[in-house]
């Protein structure tokens, strides 16, 4: 059952980069993607499928917590970096290292009660 009112924006794979000055980019670390959701003092993580896993990885919730916004919702992948700093999946999926996971935000969805998806800017082509 969804407990999320959010969805994280997932990556579209392609064959090569676009070349226009338009188009945004984001590295595909080897992660779950996650939505950070922050009411006041209370931070709930969420995974694609709306589970609530604000208990699995505390690094995250105490990173949330730092912010000074009390209001807000990110889109964006918790990882676990090897020494290598190249994200392990496998670390990930054991669960042996949650109090390691980071989480790399790319997309701020709402902040201070306003929803940045809704917007009369126009699109890039």
């Amino acid at each position: 059952m969804r407990t999320s009112a959010f969805e994280p924006c997932i990556p579209t794979r392609a064959t090569k980069v676009p070349t226009s000055k338009n188009w945004l980019h984001e590295v595909k670390h080897d992660g779950y993607r996650l939505i950070v959701h922050r009411d006041g003092k209370r931070v709930r993580l969420f995974i694609r499928n709306g589970y609530d896993w604000s208990d699995r990885y505390p690094l995250i919730t105490e990173a949330a917590l730092r912010i000074r916004s009390t209001s807000f919702v990110l889109d964006g992948e918790a990882v676990l970096l090897g020494v290598d700093g190249i994200s392990e999946f496998d670390g990930l999926h054991g669960r042996k290292h949650n109090d390691e996971v980071q989480f790399y935000a790319f997309n701020m969805l709402v902040t201070d009660g306003d929803d940045t998806r809704q917007t009369d800017a126009t699109p890039l082509s």
